[in-house]
């Protein structure tokens, strides 16, 4: 009898769960027609689906409980109740730092990186096995969030689950702050144009609980020393309203606000029309959050859809023509040979570190880096300027894209347009690297594409590298 309870309810979670899939897979497909995609064509066939999936994995944490977590994770240790001290008397301060997460930020529904540390003292006799305080903050990174709010429901849920003296809680959390939505990504030269996280928006966030909502304390203090190991410096002009108010770069767009008599039902309907307008994306976007477990009227929902899809919007396909002192770019020549074999190319000139932005066709997240381009001109003759270099990037970048055809597509330009041998060296942090199951913090990944002399002379090509080398070695 209980098993055969078990099986239903196991056919009906199966069930639930493949409806929820389908719901998102078609609000993505409605995205991908607002872009001006066409969702069977290779490449984008399953992106649906990975989309659907990443996005329950990285918001799986509203079908968690802490208490699964916790119970059967607290182990007893010799531990005092009295203000002497905890744990055998000898301060019992236990302290867990960097723990890599991410997050969906709640007013953009992109995500955020986060850098978790956590220290608490255990009192009555009750330890929590170390693995459970990092998983205990994924429950809650993994739902919509801003720092704060997150930080705060981490120290809650163990200052409740485990019955401390005291729990403290730091989180550093870094946003995409470029490009802003509605400016041009060429606007944004003045962000660094290194990998990694610079030119991101940074916040800083704690919360606290117990003995430790004494700053004054000598714990507090014992705690900022063990992270200062860590190199993480508390920011005393911290406040917790100004961090709420200024966290997303998206969040002081002006957005459409459905009126509070409309049901959820209605501003979640998917509009079934050829060509979707943004209106349209919008509705698909709530009806995401819907099918994930959240209401897209909660408060701090409300412009989320319009925000995403203002993002997307950057990426959308159109029949752009870009002109760049003559050249034009709409259409180009794509070159298969040795580029221009005519010219005396016997000088190399090098343009490194040109930031992009794109967006991974296949999971619908950020990708971000640099791109170094070298190549042979006659010498005396004027060298490609570099805006027109970033330019051609910017072409490409802004589009769903995948990073081989990126880098392919930019050394077939610059080779066909200009008439030089082109070697292109792409490299580039991927969100959906970091922000999905794999989660490969750190990670990065390198693309290569060389035309004419850099495909036949390994000499050029090794010139090339090594100057790349010595820009990420010792920067610009």
């Amino acid at each position: 009898m209980d098993g055969g309870c078990f099986v239903s309810e196991l056919e009906n979670l199966l069930k639930n769960e493949s409806e929820i899939t389908k719901e998102i897979e078609d609000a993505v497909k409605v995205l991908l027609q607002g872009l001006g995609e066409d969702s069977n064509r290779e490449g984008l066939m399953k992106t649906p689906l990975r989309v659907a999936k990443a996005l329950r994995h990285g918001t799986r944490g509203y079908r968690q409980e802490v208490k699964d977590i916790v119970q059967g994770a607290l182990f007893p240790e010799a531990g005092l109740d009295s203000e002497v001290g905890q744990a055998g008397g000898a301060g019992g301060l236990v302290v867990v730092r960097d723990l890599d997460l991410f997050s969906y930020c709640e007013s953009c529904l992109l995500p955020f990186q986060v850098k978790c540390h956590v220290g608490y003292i255990p009192s009555g006799q009750r330890v929590l096995g170390l693995s459970k305080l990092s998983r205990v903050a994924d429950v809650f990174a993994k739902r919509l969030q801003d720092p704060q709010h997150l930080a705060d429901e981490v120290c809650s849920a163990l200052h409740n689950g485990i019955k401390p003296a005291g729990v403290a809680v730091v989180l550093q959390c870094w946003h995409i702050r470029i490009p802003e939505v509605g400016q041009s990504f060429l606007d944004h030269s003045h962000h660094s144009a290194k990998m990694g996280l610079q030119g991101w928006l940074r916040a800083f966030v704690y919360s606290c609980s117990g003995v430790f909502e004494n700053e004054n304390r000598d714990v507090w203090g014992d705690f900022l020393t063990l992270l200062k190991f860590k190199g993480v410096e508390v920011e005393k002009n911290h406040t917790q309203t100004t961090t709420r108010l200024c966290w997303c770069p998206f969040s002081s767009l002006d957005v459409p606000v459905f009126n509070k008599h409309q049901s959820t039902r209605d501003c979640c309907r998917v509009s079934s029309m050829t060509g979707p307008s943004q209106s349209d994306m919008i509705s698909a976007v709530a009806a995401i959050l819907h099918s994930l477990g959240e209401d897209p009227l909660r408060k701090e929902l409300l412009g989320t859809p319009h925000r995403f899809v203002q993002w997307l919007m950057n990426f959308k396909k159109c029949n752009l023509e870009i002109k760049l002192n003559g050249f034009n770019l709409a259409k180009p020549n794509m070159s298969e040979g040795n580029g221009n074999a005519g010219c005396n190319q016997d000088e190399m000139k090098s343009e490194l570190n040109i930031p992009f932005w794109s967006q991974c066709e296949h999971h619908l997240l950020p990708f971000h880096g640099v791109v170094h381009i070298g190549y042979f001109h006659a010498s005396g003759d004027k060298p490609i300027d570099r805006s027109i270099l970033e330019s051609i990037v910017h072409f490409y970048g802004c589009k769903l894209q995948v990073q081989e055809r990126l880098t392919r597509q930019i050394v077939e330009t610059v080779s066909s347009t200009f008439g030089v041998d082109v070697m292109v060296v792409v490299e580039a942090n991927h969100i959906c690297m970091i922000s999905r199951g794999i989660e490969k913090v750190g990670s990065s990944t390198a693309t290569i594409a060389v035309l004419g002399k850099f495909s036949s002379d390994p000499t050029a090509k090794a010139m090339f590298l090594q100057s790349v080398a010595e820009i990420t070695a010792f920067g610009e």
